[in-house]
């Protein structure tokens, strides 16, 4: 046999061991729209987010201790427009001492009521209740009993946690609904981190191996900060700024983290798996979520770069100095910049930078932590100079 011949049956063989290998799961992605005030930013994002998630799960209703009920202020005419479909999330905080169900019933009526008036069909309710163990089996029953007055055309679903997984109560109350949604991020004590993707894979897994029905796991796309704790909790603040002062710890879910375990849902997927949805739809300026683009990079199985580059632009003699983020991945601020230049007779870094002025270079160095998502930019300094070189810059992360 010839080398021709043999590499030839050496390619084929290549070829049809290419082909036997199963092509990876297609999951279904969705986003949470988490936000209490809509503002006008909702607009783009919805508009942005199309491409990539097939439907939307919207805070509707909220119920806390001693605050009492509150709507989302939602714009019933941008989901109308945007037409996707629909699930109106119904938040009923953990530390509620019981649930009144006839009022919890009452207020979930009302509010598909109003949606209904307002142009908008969901095909579904999602309930987020935080229950601990010994107080699933009378979430059972609600859930059973609203299970019964809903419309059968609408699905029933609930958030659940990892924890149930220890309960024998876990399958007769997955029986109740159409599907679950797994929250695998931020579960414990956010002081250690809020996503561990080896321990959400486990999870995963034996959820699958106790439902019966679709699951979908809930995934990060959002940071929060802890502030200093006054009586031993920390006080965690995420979308909604709160009114202290005090030193915050910034923590953010890593979207090469998130995206490696998307990777392997798609390639080995547990049984029941339907789907992944993100929390949470970000917004134009909203500095503790990913943007948009990195979120659906990740959601589409993307190459992640962040291809930070400076950006010289003269004008008059000056010259603006701009960190660009080329790349589809937020990534913090680069540890230092250098940048050839000529003669200066003037230079200076704006905030988040200090500069160093050498014959010939100029240097940044970060004195103070920051995010730039894909697709931004930001100006880092000016200098006036007799020459400035575009190509002659580096970036250190």
């Amino acid at each position: 046999m010839n080398f021709i011949h043999r590499l030839s049956l050496a390619v084929a063989a290549l070829f049809l061991s290419g082909c036997d290998q199963p092509a990876p799961t297609v999951l279904d992605q969705q986003l949470y729209v988490w936000q209490r005030q809509w503002t006008p930013a909702h607009e783009g994002a919805l508009r942005e987010s199309r491409r990539d998630f097939s439907s939307l799960r919207v805070l509707a209703l909220q119920a806390f201790p001693g605050a009492g009920w509150s709507r989302a202020r939602i714009d019933p005419a941008l989901l109308k427009a945007d037409g996707r479909p629909l699930v109106a999330v119904v938040r009923l905080d953990g530390q509620l001492k019981s649930l009144d169900q006839d009022e919890v019933i009452a207020q979930i009526q009302q509010m598909l009521g109003d949606w209904q008036a307002q142009g908008l069909a969901p095909l579904g309710v999602e309930i987020d209740h935080d229950a601990g163990n010994a107080r699933l089996p009378a979430y059972r029953t609600f859930l059973a009993r609203l299970r019964q007055v809903l419309p059968t055309t609408l699905q029933l679903s609930i958030t659940a946690l990892p924890a149930w997984l220890d309960s024998p109560e876990l399958p007769g109350l997955l029986a109740t609904v159409d599907s679950s949604v797994l929250q695998v991020h931020a579960v414990s004590d956010p002081r250690q981190g809020l996503f561990d993707p080896e321990q959400a894979r486990r999870w995963a897994e034996r959820w699958g191996d106790v439902t019966t029905r679709p699951f979908y796991l809930a995934l990060p796309a959002y940071g929060v900060a802890l502030l200093t704790p006054e009586n031993g909790a920390p006080v965690v603040e995420s979308e909604v700024p709160i009114d202290r002062g005090g030193e915050r710890r910034e923590l953010l879910a890593d979207p090469q983290q998130v995206a490696g375990l998307t990777a392997k849902l798609r390639a080995d997927p547990p049984v029941q798996l339907a789907g992944i949805i993100w929390f949470r739809l970000p917004l134009a300026g909203d500095r503790r979520a990913w943007s948009l683009t990195t979120l659906g990079a990740v959601a589409r199985g993307d190459r992640l770069d962040s291809r930070m580059r400076l950006h010289v632009e003269e004008r008059g003699g000056l010259y603006d100095i701009r960190l660009v983020n080329q790349g589809n991945l937020d990534s913090p601020w680069p540890q230092r910049l250098t940048l050839a230049v000529g003669a200066c007779d003037g230079v200076d870094a704006l905030v988040g930078y200090t500069l160093q002025q050498t014959p010939g270079v100029l240097t940044f160095t970060r004195i103070k932590e920051g995010r730039l998502a894909a697709g931004a930019q930001r100006a880092i300094g000016w200098a006036r100079c007799t020459k400035i070189d575009q190509g002659g810059f580096n970036v250190y992360p």
